[in-house]
């Protein structure tokens, strides 16, 4: 039987030393990422401008009687919903309102 009273650990903790990181420790220390990495314009533009090809393509491989034009019509149109989103959340940035997001400038 020992003397040490229930639920008090028998050694003290260890010292933190540099090598025992915390994860908030870790995160400050990632590098930041390129500035091209940041920037969703080029994705923005692939996604819509591949929906503009696939359009012109199944109406000319297939006219307009193809069953893939409303899925291609419907991509277009959330391609131009989605643009108009980005480009009104960049206004937003670029003049300094508060409910715009960041990083867009």
């Amino acid at each position: 039987m020992t003397d040490q009273q229930p639920g008090v650990p028998d050694d003290p903790p260890a010292p933190r030393t540099a090598a025992a990181k915390s994860d908030a420790d870790a995160v400050r220390d990632r590098p930041a990422l390129p500035a091209a990495a940041l920037d969703p314009r080029p994705v923005v533009a692939a996604g819509f401008g591949a929906w503009i090809i696939a359009t012109i393509v199944f109406l000319i491989a297939d006219g307009a009687s193809s069953s893939a034009l409303p899925v291609c019509y419907a991509g277009l149109v959330i391609g131009a919903l989605g643009t108009a989103v980005f480009l009104i959340q960049r206004r937003g940035a670029r003049s300094g309102r508060k409910g715009a997001q960041q990083g867009l400038t």
